[in-house]
């Protein structure tokens, strides 16, 4: 990559929660919803109020009445109410991508009609916890950062960051980049907010939430920095691209959910140390860096609904029957079986091209098997 940013650090915050279903880890995720919050900053993306005009009525900001926010998350939306529109479609961002990466999995990043956006299933310091609010925050510095490039922020605007050392001397270094920067420095700021206002005793198991929460956070927001790259136009008569202006893009989103995706799947089982420090539990393996994915407690299977770890199960969930992955039959419906039924399934067919510009196409149905949990 030719643009390397200089990650800078100062705190913010967000909020997630974890969750349980084992009965070996029961008591801990009981002892967790102590101190995890029932609501979160999540909620925003789900707010109907997104547009910068909803956050002042009368003068009075509205900041105080949305849910999820703690004291500095409402200091920091008042102070900034413009941004609010931006974390909500960042929110909304990393959940539609958390969707679509586990769409396949027992868990599938489910939402629910609560201010917690995911229910009590984030009670626990799970890997998919992990994933979360990684996916979560990574979408607030994508979308801010773009926000900003098309000027809709009145504090920042296009990317300042500095001509990367490897761009060749006759390339312009210019153009409106995504402001990466600034994206990142108020992601930190917002999203860690919550955690970095907690107390905790230091070497209790809220403490080792609160560190494994701030790491995955971090995660997050370093892949997006990651995966931004140098983006070129071409200039000069009949396309002969004689002189090149270059800017600072981030990468298409999926690409960082991709990304997170294989972080979760090596995601490193954490404790705590006698120092209350976050230390691997298997110490044969390499220590996770900034950018790897940490979790302190371990996964419930979510094949039954349990309404107090709040796991949906997969009665009813579709199955592959020819798969022997985690989509199959076998391990979406856990061992209870599969019922099959026909369904007519409608699909754009025949499809011609007709001058000038358009597409037509007819309507074809075909009778098709699907198979659901039982």
């Amino acid at each position: 990559m030719l643009f390397k940013l200089k990650l800078m650090h100062s705190g913010w915050g967000g909020i997630t929660y974890s969750r349980h279903g084992a009965v070996t880890i029961t008591f801990c995720a009981f002892f967790m919803q102590v101190f995890v919050e029932a609501s979160s900053w999540w909620s925003l993306a789900m707010n109907p109020l997104l547009i910068p005009e909803a956050y002042i009525i009368g003068g009075q900001p509205l900041c105080s009445q949305l849910a999820g926010l703690s004291k500095g998350q409402k200091k920091l939306c008042q102070l900034y109410q413009d941004h609010m529109q931006f974390i909500g479609e960042g929110a909304k961002t990393g959940i539609r991508e958390c969707q679509y990466q586990f769409r396949n999995r027992r868990w599938n990043c489910s939402t629910v009609d609560n201010s917690s956006v995911f229910g009590r299933v984030m009670q626990i310091g799970s890997r998919e916890t992990a994933f979360t609010y990684a996916i979560s925050a990574a979408g607030v510095v994508n979308a801010v950062s773009r926000a900003c490039r098309e000027g809709e922020l009145s504090s920042c605007g296009c990317s300042r960051a500095a001509r990367p050392k490897d761009l060749p001397r006759d390339w312009l270094w210019g153009g409106c980049g995504d402001n990466l920067n600034y994206g990142y420095r108020f992601s930190k700021e917002f999203v860690d907010a919550r955690e970095r206002e907690k107390t905790f005793t230091k070497g209790s198991m809220e403490s080792a939430r609160l560190l494994m929460n701030l790491h995955n956070n971090e995660a997050g927001r370093r892949i997006v920095s990651d995966l931004a790259h140098v983006s070129c136009k071409c200039h000069g008569v009949s396309g002969s691209c004689s002189l090149k202006t270059c800017w600072l893009q981030l990468a298409d989103f999926r690409k960082v959910g991709d990304a997170l995706k294989e972080k979760y799947d090596s995601a490193a089982a954490m404790r705590l140390n006698s120092r209350g420090k976050l230390v691997q539990v298997h110490s044969k393996f390499n220590s996770p860096t900034s950018n790897d994915l940490v979790y302190i407690d371990p996964s419930p299977d979510y094949c039954a609904e349990n309404k107090t770890t709040g796991s949906l199960g997969t009665q009813g969930r579709l199955c592959n029957k020819t798969s022997e992955g985690m989509d199959g039959c076998a391990l979406m419906c856990c061992g209870r079986g599969y019922d099959q039924y026909k369904t007519q399934l409608v699909e754009r067919c025949h499809c011609k091209f007709h001058w000038c510009c358009y597409v037509k196409c007819k309507h074809c149905s075909r009778t098709v098997d699907q198979f659901v949990c039982k």
